[in-house]
């Protein structure tokens, strides 16, 4: 069976700064037809920054939705007209201060399909050259470094339940093995 549902109509219910809300009559696969309501997301990049001594560049940041602070990898949306690259290289420097030498692309994630469009692309950096933060505005993170090791330690006890970060390091693991190959960019 094939399992495609098609719209028939859309309905935008709300365009915030940066996402857009939609609820769509959709026709199902048996031909009855349903609802689906989902956020727009123009998409992100987030970068697993590794320094010389084996050490992952997080960022520590309150999310307000979940009224909650967040150790993570640096992170950002990606600006209209903006390439993968760029975004991750502006984010990198805006969030933790650091440029880098060496840049790998890893896959694309889809972190809230049931929900969300957004998608998001994973880039290794190494080769860091330390430099000032140039956080957006109304943007607070503090830069923290930890050995990889403990970061995946942290990983796999529940400590980091941040769902980009938690695939990152599951593709950096992956990469780092051998078994994700990756030319640099």
């Amino acid at each position: 069976m094939a399992l495609t549902e098609h719209t028939l109509d859309s309905e935008q219910l709300l365009e915030g700064g940066f996402l857009r809300v939609y609820r769509d009559r959709v026709r199902l696969p048996d031909g009855s037809e349903a609802r689906r309501e989902y956020i727009a997301h123009p998409g992100a990049v987030a970068v697993l920054p590794l320094t010389e001594a084996g050490e992952l560049v997080l960022v520590r940041q309150y999310r307000y939705p979940v009224r909650q602070t967040f150790l993570e990898i640096p992170a950002g949306k990606i600006d209209a007209g903006e390439a993968w690259l760029a975004t991750a290289q502006r984010e990198l420097l805006e969030e933790t201060g650091y440029t880098a030498r060496r840049w790998h692309a890893l896959p694309v994630a889809h972190p809230c399909i049931g929900y969300s469009d957004e998608k998001i692309a994973y880039f290794v950096a190494e080769g860091l050259i330390a430099g000032d933060s140039q956080p957006d505005e109304g943007e607070f993170v503090e830069v923290e470094h930890l050995p990889l090791t403990e970061v995946i330690a942290r990983a796999q006890r529940g400590e980091l339940s941040d769902s980009k970060t938690l695939t990152g390091l599951f593709w950096l693991q992956a990469w780092q093995s051998g078994m994700l190959r990756s030319e640099p960019l």
